[in-house]
């Protein structure tokens, strides 16, 4: 019932207690950038069986509020970046820590921060939305949970959403390399200085590029992107167990994983990534696109069964 009650929040506009700001300052990148998110929903909706997409797009037709940002978001693809779409929003500041679970790992034996991960995150949020969307009748309620179910199941896909590394210069976590400053090739082929977590949300510099004020890019640009993503990484994968759609700690901890072994290889403040580490990330950012929006089609399939 607690996230019924923010629910009824976000669609009233009234504010809630924003204690939970102290995790979630401005400059903190908060998932794949607007591209990653509407890739992964690309392969989702095209693997929707007729009720699921006809329940999507009722409910993605519905303005909720935001209005302004419902209304350019109406279609599946652009409905995934619709939660990122609220950081101008201060009132939606309490729903920051939902993008995101830290799980802290620590390389030289600094000790575990306490209350570390929130008990509010991505998998509870998966959970209480899930349930929004199958129990609710509000269709109201329903419609700003699957804009929440598609964004997060993107979200919790992302490596750095999923890891807060923890060493003696940041006994708190670095917050998924968000305060992890690396060197990245610019314009003119000058070095620029961007943080870990920034350049896994866009794809290791691969994906289609947000534009000013985190603009998205133009649909055209999604389907090559997404079908990219979809090469070598097919959707018959064992490990996938889509016959499993709700297990939501699972995508997590694969996602852990793959930070602690692959995302933060070598990657300490000051860093150059090189090619060796941007080919084997990029294969990864590519893959965990795919699996979120194999696994986001199979959820919604069964929530929405023929």
């Amino acid at each position: 019932m607690k996230n019924v009650r923010k629910q009824r929040f976000y669609k009233s506009g009234i504010a809630l207690s924003l204690v939970l700001l102290i995790f979630c300052t401005p400059s903190i990148s908060l998932g794949w950038g607007a591209a990653g998110h509407m890739m992964v929903a690309q392969i989702a909706y095209g693997r929707l069986n007729p009720k699921a997409k006809a329940k999507a797009n009722e409910l993605l037709a519905i303005e909720i509020n935001p209005a302004a940002e419902s209304r350019k978001s109406k279609d599946f693809v652009n409905a995934s970046h619709w939660a990122d779409d609220l950081r101008p929003f201060t009132e939606f500041d309490s729903f920051k820590p939902l993008h995101f679970i830290d799980n802290p790992f620590s390389i030289d034996d600094t000790p575990l921060p306490a209350g570390v991960p929130e008990p509010d995150n991505i998998v509870k949020a998966l959970e209480d939305n899930l349930n929004i969307l199958k129990t609710s009748t509000d269709k109201d309620a329903q419609a700003q949970a699957l804009r929440l179910i598609i964004h997060f199941v993107g979200d919790i896909h992302q490596p750095l959403h999923c890891a807060t590394r923890v060493d003696r210069n940041h006994p708190d976590g670095d917050r998924g390399g968000n305060l992890v400053s690396i060197k990245v090739p610019g314009t003119n082929g000058k070095l620029k200085t961007t943080n870990l977590h920034s350049f896994w949300d866009g794809g290791i510099g691969d994906f289609p590029t947000t534009g000013a004020n985190f603009k998205p890019p133009a649909l055209s640009k999604i389907p090559p992107a997404a079908a990219k993503a979809k090469a070598g990484n097919p959707a018959n994968d064992p490990d996938l167990k889509l016959d499993d759609p709700f297990n939501f700690s699972a995508w997590a901890n694969e996602s852990f994983a793959l930070a602690k072994d692959v995302a933060y290889d070598g990657m300490q403040s000051g860093a150059k990534p090189s090619v060796a580490y941007k080919s084997k990330a990029l294969k990864v950012a590519r893959k965990r696109v795919a699996w979120g929006g194999y696994r986001l089609a199979a959820l919604l399939n069964a929530v929405w069964p023929n």
